[in-house]
């Protein structure tokens, strides 16, 4: 299955509380919503994909186990920000003091912030410029530190508040 864009009229779009109960009724899909009302319908992640995004959720549990200053995100975790998209990166972490002044619902659904530090990572069927624009977003919403890694070029791209994008051609 490809990802696809499912376009709502403007009669029909939906609200916080509806678009998580879409959600939560088809869990084999991940889908985000764009700042606009459109939606856009991800098949689950691959084998290699989903490998990968667990070794950097758990070294990013790791780190937060030592610091303490926050919590971790997988890839299920959805967030709806400022400009109303909602958007799951693919690990994330949020300063303790941010999620703990989010209401019980807000806790449950998707809570209403941008994280504060992100990870996404690209998939071969990604394509470059879109996930580059997924990473602004997520920049012009309020994150403070992002990775855009791109396994199969060995590129990471690192984003940083009001800097610009630093490329890195090989990592470890």
């Amino acid at each position: 299955m490809e990802v696809f864009t499912l376009h709502l009229p403007e009669a029909v779009s939906l609200t916080d509380d509806q678009l998580f109960y879409l959600c939560e009724a088809n869990k084999e899909l991940r889908i985000e919503r764009t700042s606009t009302g459109e939606l856009i319908i991800m098949p689950p992640a691959g084998g290699e994909s989903s490998a990968k995004n667990s070794i950097i959720t758990m070294r990013l549990t790791l780190w937060n186990s030592i610091a303490r200053t926050g919590i971790v995100f997988d890839s299920s975790g959805g967030f709806t920000l400022p400009n109303k998209a909602m958007r799951a990166p693919d690990a994330s972490w949020v300063a303790l003091e941010r999620w703990q002044a989010l209401t019980d619902k807000e806790r449950k659904q998707f809570p209403p912030l941008c994280p504060d530090f992100l990870i996404e990572l690209m998939s071969e069927s990604d394509a470059l410029r879109t996930a580059q624009e997924k990473m602004q977003e997520w920049m012009s919403n309020g994150c403070r530190l992002a990775w855009l890694i791109n396994p199969k070029t060995e590129t990471a791209y690192i984003y940083r508040r009001d800097k610009a994008a630093e490329t890195v051609d090989t990592f470890g």
